[in-house]
């Protein structure tokens, strides 16, 4: 498989603590990687800095053979091309789902309004919210409005998609109709980096695991070796944490 995104040495600083430090990380077309690690350790920094949402200090991101800079003019353009999806939904309350969903294709892509459309009811009814097009935020669930956070991901036909804890703050019953969306997108070859405190989902999903501890990439693996023959005593530390749900 193709590389399609290269980290090389990325390094972020926040006043004088290093959040990030020194990362390098290769993904390949069509693989899904999942970022664990404890709170504060720069999962979600890391991922606003592949899609130019916050400056880096040192390295450099390649999506293929194009450099992400944060100050370029054409910034957008490689935003299109870096979907991401926030735990907060981000939603504009008094335009419709179907609104919400074909705003950014049509405005910024300069589509026709009659594909776009079409083609957000079908995403729309993929994921089960077809009949809520006509529908404001206000009147849908978490794990509803979550679910139309990346249909609009989609929509916008990505390389890449980022995913920031988007189940972290949905009621325990909603997670799984997210988890199931991002599933089926694994399953379609879909490149996706995916940070989660899931670690069910977290095995199901991934090609590759990577934790991160300390603004560094402490440990890597396939899920059965990363959750099963953990190598590092950090890591084995962080996933007793986890053991209660066993």
């Amino acid at each position: 498989m193709e590389e399609i995104l290269r980290v090389e040495n990325l390094s972020k600083k926040y006043e004088d603590v290093d959040v990030l430090d020194g990362i390098s990380l290769s993904v390949k077309k069509g693989e899904v990687v999942v970022i664990v690690g404890p709170s504060g350790c720069g999962k979600s920094t890391f991922l606003r800095c592949l899609n130019g949402l916050e400056d880096i200090r040192d390295g450099s991101v390649f999506l293929g053979d194009e450099k992400i800079n944060p100050n370029k003019k054409n910034l957008s353009k490689t935003r299109e091309k870096i979907g991401m999806v926030f735990q907060s939904y981000d939603l504009f309350p008094h335009k419709t789902i179907l609104q919400n969903v074909t705003l950014a294709p049509i405005k910024v892509k300069k589509r026709k309004k009659a594909e776009v459309e079409e083609e957000a009811l079908k995403l729309l009814d993929r994921v089960g919210l077809i009949s809520k097009k006509d529908n404001y935020p206000r009147q849908l669930s978490g794990g509803q409005k979550q679910r139309v956070a990346i249909v609009r991901a989609l929509i916008m036909h990505p390389e890449v998609l980022l995913f920031d804890e988007v189940t972290a703050a949905l009621d325990p019953e909603m997670v799984r109709e997210v988890l199931d969306v991002v599933l089926s997108l694994a399953k379609e070859g879909r490149t996706m980096l995916i940070v989660t405190h899931e670690m069910s989902f977290a095995r199901a999903v991934a090609d590759r695991v990577i934790f991160l501890d300390g603004g560094k990439i402490v440990e890597e693996g396939k899920p059965t070796d990363f959750f099963d023959n953990p190598k590092t005593d950090r890591l084995k530390k962080f996933l007793k944490t986890f053991s209660y749900e066993e």
